[in-house]
């Protein structure tokens, strides 16, 4: 057949064998002949009869030329000029040049010899067809060979771009389900300080990456299926649902291994703060019990006088008092130290040490106790005057002391809070504090005035009490000391809480400004994702302009980065001031990341989808109103605006189209049989372009396995096999290379040496035998 010359054949065989069946005695029935199968098979019009070339002394030579010329111009390619020049001889297999002037000889003779010009004729034939069927048969060679090696490029790169992901996330995930805490704040903030730099910087061109895959995976298996080629299987555990499935466990272990920094952020600060706390409130311990153990172990009521003895006596009801009163304390630090333990603080050991030492001191200071007020009691009887004023000081002292060591401890106590609530509530606390400071002066100089009472009675009575208390410990000097170490203190909690109250006031600008900002992106990031999805289901201009307003969504979209990396630089700060809460936003900037890359990927996807349809459309000749009008029918039936039809949508649209799909057994099966084009995976759905490629792949001109074997054949001459030197004369040397190194040798009996199997490479360039 030859498909360049435009020659024409049709079942009733073949037409120079029609041409070559004269007789040299008929010569009007050879021209009849002649003219019927130009006409026929060359369309070349009949322009005379042959009875007036046969029946006329002097034919017409412009007819006889215009017909001549039209045999030449039926047979058009490379060998246009030889067609004039050189002639195949009827008696020979090699071609001899005819010089212009036979042909004119034919044209000028009264009475042309008409078997010689069928003859030419029938050489023309000989001579051109078989070159042209070579030419032919090579183009469609070259052609799928071309389409087979870009396709094995394109497998090629998809599989080292997926090996290349997949081993990205092996070696990431295991990093982030490290949950190896930190004993130290700074350890576990540079930690959070990573995993910044992994969102920021190492992952942002993975999520690229692995939208290229699916974009080149997409385009790929659209390639394959318009050449007719079997769908590309991936390696195993390379296939897109795999990167996504390993792609989600990442996502899985970024969301704990975050929440887990957070967390443990938390922990290492509420130890931190408890441990402070432990040490402080240890310390005052330790200091008031310092010396305690030891007085309560004196003798010294052998030797007191009655008087000595009852102040001794009162001296111990005091001590008694004040032991009561650091009762709540050493509770306080065995909670600590419980918590601390229960948080798994780092130096649990020492803080449990220190505090059972605290414990075991507690008891023997109240067995010591115990035992020295027996002692006391025994020899109560033996005392009889007591120094009232003495004992009152000891009352009030005692009391108020442990006022102002409480006070001192709340002065000095850490504090941790979150919102500008707390710190107010500290600040009132602090105020209402305050405004007990002049009661509490009162009965300071209250006490210092009993006190200066019995020095006056000491003086004045001569009072052998060697200027001491006997009934307590507390000096005035210590009293004054402890209150002016008290009023040093207030105003030292006042700068302490203003720091605070402004810290929490910057904290909360951070929390506004990122909310501010939060609010308006992830609406945006919303609309976007909305125009998007409406702009790939309607068909307002061509598939070029879909393309190209998509394209200038990315470029805006991409353009738009700038603010998601202000809001990370917002997110940042807010992270590092310990900001857990936000009430200015229900956007966390997770979702604001996890939208960001939502759309970018569904900007890609959605472009590739386009692409392909202008693939599939170029490919398929499918006109640009055909694909309105199938872009507008489903549409039409999209009643949900999905993006997808199901089952009786797309029946209803097959139906609207002109489809005959009954509900009867045999609509029933042509209905399953097209849905198992439309939906291979049987996932309930069909999208836009497998409609498309429904509508399209019946009536396409693909290529096909029997086509290509068909041109290997006329390629090596009719035989069952070819040769390496013929696919090097036939091919281009790249092409020929490529079929040389995978055709498999030829077996058959009528084999030669160096003879190549064609026919299971032509089998195996569309999947049906291992290549």
């Amino acid at each position: 057949m030859l498909l360049t010359s435009g020659v024409k054949m049709t079942p009733s065989g073949n037409w120079a064998h029609n041409l070559t069946r004269v007789d040299s005695d008929d010569p009007l029935t050879n021209l009849n002949t002649a003219f019927d199968v130009a006409e026929r098979f060359l369309d070349i019009p009949k322009m005379l009869d042959a009875e007036d070339i046969v029946g006329t002394a002097r034919p017409d030579e412009k007819a006889i030329m215009t017909y001549v010329s039209s045999f030449y111009h039926a047979f058009s390619g490379a060998q246009k000029q030889s067609m004039i020049f050189l002639c195949p001889h009827p008696n020979s297999n090699h071609s001899l040049r005819m010089e212009c002037w036979q042909m004119l000889d034919i044209i000028g003779t009264l009475r042309p010899d008409e078997k010689a010009i069928m003859t030419y004729v029938s050489c023309y034939y000989h001579a051109f067809s078989g070159a042209q069927k070579a030419e032919t048969a090579a183009n469609r060679i070259c052609k799928v060979l071309a389409v087979n090696q870009e396709n094995e490029q394109l497998m090629e790169e998809y599989e080292k771009l997926a090996s290349d992901l997949l081993e990205w996330i092996r070696r990431t995930i295991p990093w982030l389900e490290n949950r190896a805490p930190e004993n130290t704040m700074h350890a576990m903030q540079q930690k959070l300080e990573d995993f910044r730099d992994y969102r920021r910087l190492h992952k942002p061109p993975k999520v690229q990456e692995k939208c290229q895959l699916e974009i080149n995976f997409n385009t790929l298996q659209t390639k394959l299926r318009l050449s007719n080629r079997p769908a590309f299987m991936p390696s195993e555990g390379k296939m897109v649902s795999d990167i996504n499935n390993a792609w989600c466990g990442l996502e899985q272990a970024e969301k704990g291994y975050e929440e887990w920094l957070l967390n443990d952020i938390r922990r290492l600060e509420r130890l931190d703060h408890l441990a402070e706390k432990f040490r402080q409130k240890a310390c005052i311990h330790e200091s008031w019990t310092e010396g305690k153990e030891a007085m309560l172990q004196q003798k010294d009521y052998e030797t007191a006088t009655l008087s000595e003895i009852k102040a001794l006596l009162k001296k111990h009801e005091a001590f008694e008092s004040d032991l009561a009163a650091h009762q709540d304390r050493v509770e306080q630090i065995a909670a600590i130290a419980q918590e601390l333990n229960e948080l798994d603080y780092y130096d649990s050991p020492s803080v449990n040490a220190r505090c059972q030492k605290i414990c075991d001191q507690w008891d023997n200071l109240g067995a010591l106790t115990q035992k020295r007020r027996e002692a006391l009691e025994r020899t109560e009887k033996l005392l009889e005057t007591i120094d009232q004023l003495y004992l009152e000081y000891a009352k009030r002292a005692a009391p108020f002391n442990n006022w102002m060591e409480g006070a001192m401890e709340d002065l000095q106590d850490t504090f941790i809070v979150h919102t500008i609530e707390e710190i107010q509530g500290l600040t009132t606390a602090h105020e209402q504090f305050k405004a007990t400071l002049p009661d509490a002066d009162k009965e300071r100089q209250a006490i210092l005035g009993i006190h200066n009472e019995v020095s006056k009675i000491v003086q004045t009575y001569h009072v052998n009490m060697a200027g001491t208390n006997p009934y307590t410990t507390i000096t005035p000097q210590e009293i004054n000391n402890k209150w002016d170490h008290v009023r040093q203190l207030v105003p030292r909690r006042d700068q302490a809480l203003m720091e605070e109250h402004a810290r929490q006031q910057h904290n909360e600008r951070l929390r506004k400004q990122f909310g501010a900002q939060a609010n308006v992106i992830g609406p945006w990031i919303q609309t976007k994702m909305q125009e998007i999805g409406r702009i790939s289901i309607e068909m307002h201009g061509t598939l070029e302009d879909q393309l190209s307003h998509l394209r200038q969504y990315e470029k805006s979209i991409v353009n738009y980065k700038p603010k998601i990396d202000q809001l990370e630089g917002d997110h940042q700060q807010i992270q590092e001031a310990l900001i857990f809460d936000n009430k200015h936003t229900n956007y966390t900037m997770e979702h604001i990341r996890v939208g960001w890359e939502q759309l970018l990927t569904t900007i890609a996807r959605t472009i590739n989808e386009v692409e392909n349809q202008i693939l599939t459309r170029d490919a398929k000749g499918i006109s640009q109103e055909q694909m309105n009008e199938f872009r507008a029918s489903f549409n039409h039936f999209d009643r949900d605006h999905s993006g997808t039809l199901g089952p009786e949508e797309f029946k209803a649209c097959l139906i609207s189209l002109g489809y005959d799909i009954g509900n009867d057994a045999q609509g029933e099966a042509e209905f399953a049989r097209i849905m198992s084009i439309v939906d291979p995976n049987r996932i309930g759905v069909v999208t836009f372009q497998a409609f498309i490629d429904f509508m399209s792949r019946e009536t396409a001109d693909t290529d096909t396995a029997d086509q290509v074997m068909a041109s290997f054949k006329i390629l090596a001459g009719d035989k069952n096999y070819i040769t390496v030197d013929e696919l090097r004369r036939e091919l281009p040397p790249d092409q020929a290379e490529y079929c040389i190194a995978r055709m498999a040798p030829y077996t058959g009996l009528d084999s030669v040496p160096g003879a190549l199997d064609y026919m299971s490479f032509s089998t195996a360039l569309y999947g049906e035998s291992d290549l």
